[in-house]
């Protein structure tokens, strides 16, 4: 069974840092790439960030760059968002989703998906 399971949201305070992990199972990890959506209430769901298979590369969102990190410990099956500077307007439900193609930037190129950790960034 296919099983992506997010855990590190919480309450933080604007100018904070958070990792944010996505547990990983039942499909060769290595063959896929993960990427990390996020959705606030009335908006799209939006690609953060996007590790390939065999962390090749890494992609982010412009609003992110240089504030969020992806990486991942094929070891643990374990993918990992640092997050760093954290703003009011990153508050939103964080999901780590996996997909056979390459960093897909949309919703729908991904297969597989968690149920998701809210993260809400107070000032």
């Amino acid at each position: 069974e296919v099983q992506l399971v997010e855990s590190g949201g919480g309450l933080v305070q604007a100018g904070g840092s958070r990792r944010l992990s996505c547990a990983v199972s039942g499909f060769t990890f290595d063959d896929y790439a993960i990427g990390w959506f996020r959705q606030a209430p009335g908006k799209e769901r939006e690609r953060v960030s996007c590790i390939s298979s065999r962390a090749a590369f890494t992609e982010y969102a412009d609003s992110v760059k240089g504030r969020f990190t992806t990486s991942s410990d094929n070891a643990k099956n374990m993918v990992y968002l640092q997050m760093n500077s954290l703003k009011p307007e990153d508050t939103a439900v964080y999901f780590c989703a996996a997909t056979r193609a390459s960093c897909g930037r949309t919703m729908w190129e991904y297969d597989y998906w968690g149920q998701g950790t809210q993260l809400s960034v107070f000032s």
